[in-house]
């Protein structure tokens, strides 16, 4: 496939990443952890390595600009801008590859699979279920190539993460 529609194909609903995890906490809790660069730093990462935030402007038509770092010390620049948020219920927001400086770059051009998308929107929605959280999120990428690239399989190490940090209080 040619980068050109790679960075331009979004599959079916259906065919996208689509996850559903349910939470032993208060759903203003469970968005809270969502809400400040402080929080993602302590949950936002798969298991193994960490994230840092440049920016994370909580708005919607804020902007973003993280960097998750592997234990091999290979850095994952990305840059995004918030669209929707509404508390404590949906946030929605773009996920694109970067260099450091915060400059998109085609994900190809990292070392990613040709075949990811240079843009991605993200969807999580927090739904209460009396005193516990059912998260949904959905992203606009393939789901088996979520699953190949290990995409999938990051956001599932993510959500085990912030389980554990939620159970901590």
């Amino acid at each position: 496939m040619n980068k050109d529609a790679a960075s331009t194909l979004v599959p079916p609903a259906g065919a996208q990443v689509h996850i559903a995890r349910d939470f032993d906490a208060p759903c203003e809790l469970v968005f809270h952890a969502w809400t400040s660069a402080e929080h993602l730093e302590r949950w936002y990462a798969p298991q193994g390595c960490s994230i840092k935030f440049r920016l994370y402007d909580f708005q919607p038509g804020g902007n973003l600009r993280s960097c998750i770092r592997t234990p091999d010390g290979h850095e994952c620049w990305c840059i995004g801008t918030f669209l929707e948020i509404v508390a404590p219920k949906r946030i929605v927001f773009t996920m694109i590859a970067s260099d450091a400086r915060g400059n998109a770059v085609e994900p190809a051009d990292l070392g990613m699979d040709p075949d990811w998308p240079r843009e991605t929107t993200v969807t999580v929605t927090f739904e209460d279920l009396g005193g516990r959280t059912r998260l949904t999120l959905e992203q606009t990428v393939s789901e088996s190539l979520a699953k190949k690239t290990g995409a999938y399989p990051s956001w599932l190490s993510m959500f085990d993460n912030l389980a554990t940090l939620l159970a901590e209080g």
